[in-house]
């Protein structure tokens, strides 16, 4: 019965990976060409990008205390993706800039209480089977594998006033797949002291570590649909583009836990953040060849799928059950929040007219490198948990 249970969680959790990334496979490619075609400028779209990764670095804390206080992991998915659904209402006027920077904000707080949770019940409901994480998460990779692709011929016939329709639409379903998840909460002692959250010297390298590869995918998050249609490419071709990284993410995933049961998490980042150091010279000096923008697009295998298996499993290994949410959360707000802000924000001022464009890819790459030293200050890890290599 309990194993019943677990499968029929297993397969609600995949569903709301599933939805979850497919409206960032509507938003991370696409909104950057939706408030272009609304008229803003280029500063003003590093900015608003800049506030999808800014509300990482509060947002999730707070919502990771309330889930280690309460233990209502389930219930704070609910409210997540209930509230911002509502909240994405706003995206279907066309209001000015500080008006759409409101709305994003708000949209944002709700939308980032979701991901974290959703990674911790994923875990706790494998409980000794955490090699089969990959599996899970990969419902994610192939619902932002259809949805940017789609969405991408979307656009070219009928334009990006779509993307309201789209994303409400998506919201509405993760909504409806999240409610059968458990409300079960997980009991926490509370007459045992609790140890305050330590940041040793392998934690603090690793999020610094994560902040600077974060900030270098900021030119891809925030601006790569533009980039290619600078240089010639339609939205459909864009977004076959993403579509063919997606995959090769996909398949990591299947690959990732036997890797790190044979080379370790500490060797695998140092690859995969090198390799993500040579997509970003790519994209600055080869876009024009699309056999090598096709190259760099497969290396997001590693810029993203190999390197977030390795984080989530680290950050999973290196809390204990009172304090996942908190690591879980501090992960993401560090690096998806300030090092995707940042990398967003800075490549708004870079890019400016559009003439250096290719400039902000050679600035990515940099601190592509700076990330992989901060992984050599890593001390030596255990290759993974036993259970993982078997995978």
């Amino acid at each position: 019965m309990q194993q019943a249970d677990t499968f029929h969680s297993l397969r609600w959790i995949s569903a709301c990976y599933f939805f979850f990334f497919a409206i960032l496979g509507v938003l991370v490619p696409y909104l950057g060409v939706f408030f272009e075609h609304r008229g803003f400028e280029a500063q003003e779209i590093g900015f608003l990008l800049a506030i999808l990764m800014a509300t990482r670095i509060i947002a999730p804390n707070v919502w990771a205390m309330v889930a280690d206080k309460t233990g209502m992991r389930g219930q704070l998915v609910k409210l997540g993706a209930g509230c911002s659904a509502v909240a994405f209402l706003s995206f279907f006027y066309h209001g000015d800039f500080v008006y759409l920077a409101i709305s994003l904000s708000i949209y944002t707080f709700f939308w980032n209480a979701i991901l974290a949770q959703l990674e911790v019940i994923t875990l706790e409901t494998l409980g000794e089977n955490t090699s089969k994480y990959g599996k899970i998460r990969s419902f994610g990779s192939v619902g932002y594998l259809v949805f940017v692709v789609s969405v991408g011929f979307g656009i070219s016939y009928f334009g990006t006033e779509i993307l309201p329709f789209v994303g409400l639409g998506l919201f509405l379903c993760l909504l409806g797949c999240s409610l059968s998840l458990p409300n079960t909460r997980v009991m926490v002692d509370k007459l045992t002291s609790v140890e305050p959250l330590k940041i040793d010297k392998g934690i603090f390298w690793f999020l610094v570590s994560a902040l600077l590869l974060q900030m270098s995918a900021g030119p891809f998050y925030g601006f790569f649909v533009l980039y290619l249609k600078q240089v010639g490419y339609s939205e459909s071709t864009a977004g076959v583009y993403v579509a063919l990284g997606v995959l090769a993410e996909i398949v990591m995933f299947m690959f990732a836990p036997r890797l790190m049961g044979r080379y370790g998490v500490k060797t695998l980042l140092v690859v995969s953040v090198g390799f993500s150091a040579v997509r970003w010279l790519l994209m600055a000096f080869c876009v024009g060849n699309m056999f090598w923008l096709g190259v760099s697009q497969l290396l997001h295998a590693f810029t993203f799928g190999l390197v977030h298996a390795a984080s989530i499993q680290f950050v999973h290994q290196k809390f204990d059950i009172r304090h996942r949410s908190k690591g879980q959360a501090l992960y993401a707000s560090l690096s998806f929040g300030v090092g995707g802000a940042l990398g967003t924000w800075l490549c708004g001022f870079i890019w400016g007219d559009g003439s250096q464009a290719w400039l902000s890819w050679a600035v990515a790459a940099a601190c592509a490198g700076l990330s992989m030293l901060a992984v050599l200050c890593i001390p030596n890890l255990n290759s993974s948990n036993p259970k993982t290599a078997n995978a």
